[in-house]
């Protein structure tokens, strides 16, 4: 089997961040599929995609076509698939075994990704601060340009000042999202959301939490992981060990 082509958006170190790609690395992973990385920085996103023929993701603010990453190529039956939706779905239909997707919940998967995905909503200045802070110069550079002008229109560092009242609501923010999903956690009885089930649910919740783990400063990243008794850090190792991801 060749390996499937995934590509990802680097930190300034070299590595993996983004919640959306570290969804699809984890099904590859889980579902033990080889796989190899194609770093594209944020500017080079759309004029890459363009080229290799990448469906964009949806529309900016103005019109014009969003791409975006995750993108997978597979040249064992030539798909190439965008969005960590697309794929995840992609992924469980050509490649069955371990299933992600237990029978008939996608529609609640679907469901959960989209009440995640707008819990992110409050934070999401906070958030867009912590990761430029973690990027190349050429993608850190490109956020602030997009980010400010097409959405904000306010400079970053106005974001959430240290110590502000905004930053303080970020974190309330922050730890509301966590409380609700914890509640969503706490009817299974078990680590996982669907009892003994593993799924693309636990995935979401994973990627969430490795990126936060990624952007936020150390001290920040242990006040989140010592929200209610240490369940999201060990959620995110658990999911780590049954997707076999190297610690």
């Amino acid at each position: 089997m060749l390996p499937l082509i995934l590509y990802d958006i680097p930190s300034n170190a070299g590595n993996h961040w983004a919640p959306s790609t570290t969804r699809s690395r984890l099904v590859l992973s889980y579902k033990g599929l080889p796989f190899e990385i194609k770093w594209v920085e944020l500017p080079d996103i759309a004029p890459r995609m363009k080229e290799i023929g990448a469906t964009p993701g949806g529309k900016h603010p103005d019109g014009s076509d969003r791409y975006t990453l995750p993108v997978i190529h597979d040249p064992n039956t030539g798909a190439l698939v965008s969005d960590s939706w697309n794929i995840a779905v992609y992924l469980e239909n050509t490649y069955p075994e371990k299933p992600i997707f237990p029978k008939d919940t996608k529609g609640l998967i679907r469901a959960f990704n989209t009440a995640e995905d707008d819990q992110i909503v409050p934070i999401r200045k906070f958030i867009s601060l912590r990761s430029r802070e973690i990027l190349t110069e050429r993608s850190a550079e490109y956020l602030t340009t997009v980010i400010r002008e097409r959405y904000f229109n306010q400079k970053f560092e106005e974001f959430s000042p240290e110590g502000s009242p905004e930053c303080d609501q970020h974190w309330s923010a922050m730890e509301k999202a966590f409380t609700v999903t914890k509640t969503w956690y706490d009817q299974t009885g078990s680590k996982w959301f669907m009892g003994s089930t593993f799924s693309y649910i636990d995935v979401l919740s994973a990627a969430r939490l490795f990126w936060f783990k990624q952007v936020l400063h150390d001290d920040e990243w242990k006040r989140l992981a010592g929200w209610h008794g240490g369940q999201w850090e060990r959620l995110l190792i658990d999911v780590e060990k049954e997707c076999k991801v190297a610690q």
